[in-house]
């Protein structure tokens, strides 16, 4: 524990260093943008990174050809010392100011090729708007269900990061996963502002996330499910990360008769019943609880579940 701990002081105790954990506490990057805005050649940065990763003062992710560098999730030793320096880096140091202006030169430019990419492809990444969903509305029936304190979140299908920015100032942690990478720099780029490196996105299956049983206390499924070939795969893979007695938000639509959700949008179901929608939570090891209905052109509706302990799941009939 105590070579532990020396090892991570001394991987933070060099100036570069301090300059990686000072970008890093505004948002993941890739080796080659460490090095347009540092100014430093990107073996000379590696070498650092590697060092960092090593002592637990950041997470290396891999994202298809390319590898993201960002602060580790809260929990670990490392974690916990690399935002305490955070905590106490100079805000008006002038070497980490210049970082910040090229890091938000970089940063603008990863989010104009993301918008610019969805644009050729003609997707409707915002599928409330293309919806015309009361966006506004449903955000604060969410907010009113939610408690004050959500403890460790994970955001499933995080799109844009708009959930994460929402919640962000109610969570300890945030975790936003998405299958786009396209989707993920738009979120990057949006969690970049002061005041959320305690949230990040990362690449992942919703089918099969790369995340340890128990891990959150808190999960959102927002306008997810409807997409889905299996939706209660999705749900069962969503209760196996939640901590027992950790709550479930499913966010989706109510029974519709809108064709053009299921052509043009390529929705898989036109929204849920709630009976069904209660099977699927039971199903998963899930107590289904509230429902909360927001009306608009299509309704949208609420489902808040609670993660059941193994010993109650083992027991439920049909499991």
């Amino acid at each position: 524990m105590m070579e532990d701990l020396l090892a991570a002081l001394r991987a933070s105790a060099e100036p570069t260093r301090l300059r990686i954990l000072a970008l890093a506490g505004r948002g993941a990057f890739t080796v080659t943008e460490f090095t347009e805005i540092l100014g430093q050649s990107q073996p000379r940065l590696s070498r650092h990174l590697r060092l960092m990763c090593d002592a637990g003062l950041l997470e290396r992710v891999r994202e298809g050809p390319n590898a993201l560098f960002g602060l580790p999730p809260s929990g670990g030793a490392g974690a916990a010392l690399a935002r305490t320096v955070l905590a106490h880096l100079p805000p008006d140091d002038p070497a980490l100011a210049a970082d910040r202006r090229q890091a938000a030169r970089v940063l603008a430019e990863r989010a104009r090729v993301a918008t610019e990419s969805f644009r050729r492809a003609g997707a409707e990444w915002d599928e409330m708007r293309a919806l015309g969903l009361p966006a506004e509305a449903v955000e604060a029936a969410l907010l009113e269900g939610l408690a004050a304190s959500l403890g460790r979140l994970l955001d499933i299908g995080t799109g844009t990061g708009r959930l994460l920015e929402l919640l962000a100032p109610r969570v300890t942690s945030g975790l936003g996963v998405d299958a786009s990478r396209a989707m993920l720099a738009l979120a990057r780029a949006r969690l970049a502002r002061a005041g959320l490196s305690h949230c990040g996105v990362r690449l992942a299956d919703m089918y099969r996330l790369p995340l340890p049983d128990a891990a959150f206390d808190t999960a959102v499924v927002q306008m997810v499910l409807h997409h889905a070939e299996d939706p209660a795969a999705a749900l069962a893979e969503a209760a196996r990360v939640l901590r027992p007695g950790g709550l479930l938000v499913v966010v989706d639509l109510a029974p519709h008769e809108n064709a053009d959700c299921l052509q043009r949008l390529a929705h898989r179901w036109p929204g849920f019943p709630e009976p069904q929608m209660e099977r699927l939570l039971a199903g998963a090891g899930l107590a289904p609880g509230a429902v909360v209905r927001v009306p608009g052109p299509l309704e949208v509706r609420l489902w808040h579940a609670e993660r059941l302990p193994a010993a109650a799941v083992a027991l439920a009939p049909g499991t």
